[in-house]
């Protein structure tokens, strides 16, 4: 009986020591998550219509940010752009027109109109006055006069009109006339602009640096705006995918330093931070490697990779680990 009991007790220590030899070097080994590496994709289309001249780059091949990949045959968008640029400077003439008035020479030319009238009325004054003396006599009659009173009363009505014409040279075009001007050139400047924009958004411009996945159309082709010509897998910026059991969110919090290990040869590790942790539970995804149970709740971590990760592919599996002295207390496990 005594043999059992100490048989009982050595049994009990060397458990107790099994477990906090286990705890020790788990803590020593640091919080450990698993993922996939995540890259975001970019389809790339022309913002206008029309037939593709040429393809740049091909798959497989790195490009920068703002390198032109493909570009439209541009004829149309030429011709287009010349049409507007030539009604813009019609109107612009035309409000420098309103703006200038009119030329001294035609406001002298109106005032020499004036006196013209002037001495047409002069004239006409004179035989009336010699119709009116007539017709005191024998030899003169009504009709001569009468007609002498009209011509008198037309030169007049032609004088007034010259006048008035002369007025409106020396004042000008009306400010509502000149407002019409500028409003017709603001237009055609607003429709160049939108051709100069069509005619620039002929280039297919990448948006950001990284590797041709796909080259979906070929020279020749006729595109509509937004039809997809090239998927773009963007260097920067590359996330992490994992997930966080939800006993351990706790111990996580955004900003927290990770070491991100691959399983390429050479065992090359990365730097990064958790950017992101999710506010909603999911159900444990079929891609996550966990020794929790298949049906545990789990939270969505976002890892941003710091620097330079060219050897990073979407989907490759990754090992995060957190060190032991920024994690958080640890809650205890719930009895079933």
């Amino acid at each position: 009986m005594k043999r059992f009991l100490i048989i009982a007790l050595l049994a009990a220590a060397g458990a107790g020591g099994y477990w906090f030899y286990s705890e020790l070097q788990a803590e020593k080994a640091g919080f450990v998550l698993q993922g996939n590496v995540e890259i975001r994709q970019v389809n790339l289309g022309f913002k206008v219509s029309g037939r593709i001249e040429n393809l740049k780059v091909d798959e497989g091949d790195t490009v920068h940010s703002g390198q032109v990949l493909a570009s439209l045959e541009k004829v149309y968008f030429d011709e287009t752009l010349a049409q507007m640029r030539a009604q813009r400077d019609q109107m612009a003439a035309n409000f420098a027109k309103m703006q200038a008035g009119f030329r001294p020479e035609e406001i002298a030319q109106a005032k020499a109109l004036v006196a013209e009238r002037e001495a047409t009325v002069e004239n006409a004054r004179i035989i009336k006055n010699r119709a009116q003396q007539l017709l005191n006599s024998p030899a003169g009659n009504q009709k001569s006069f009468d007609d002498a009173a009209a011509a008198e009363r037309q030169a007049e009505a032609q004088l007034n009109s010259a006048r008035q014409a002369a007025r409106l040279q020396e004042a000008g075009y009306r400010k509502e006339d000149i407002d019409l001007a500028k409003a017709q050139l603001d237009e055609r400047q607003a429709t160049l602009k939108t051709a100069e924009r069509q005619l620039a958004d002929a280039d297919l411009i990448a948006p950001n640096a990284g590797t041709v996945l796909s080259r979906v159309r070929e020279a020749g082709a006729i595109v509509q705006a937004g039809d997809t010509v090239f998927v773009l897998s963007l260097d920067s910026p590359v996330w992490i995918r994992t997930y966080v059991a939800e006993p351990d969110l706790g111990r996580l919090r955004p900003g927290m330093a990770v070491t991100i290990h691959t399983d390429l040869s050479g065992g090359k590790t990365y730097g990064g931070k958790i950017g992101f942790i999710s506010t909603a539970a999911e159900f444990t995804p079929k891609t996550v490697e966990t020794t929790e149970l298949r049906t545990a709740l789990v939270y969505r971590l976002r890892v941003i990779v710091n620097g330079e990760a060219s050897e990073l592919r979407q989907g490759m599996p990754v090992t995060v680990t957190l060190e032991p002295k920024d994690l958080g207390t640890p809650v205890a496990s719930r009895e079933p």
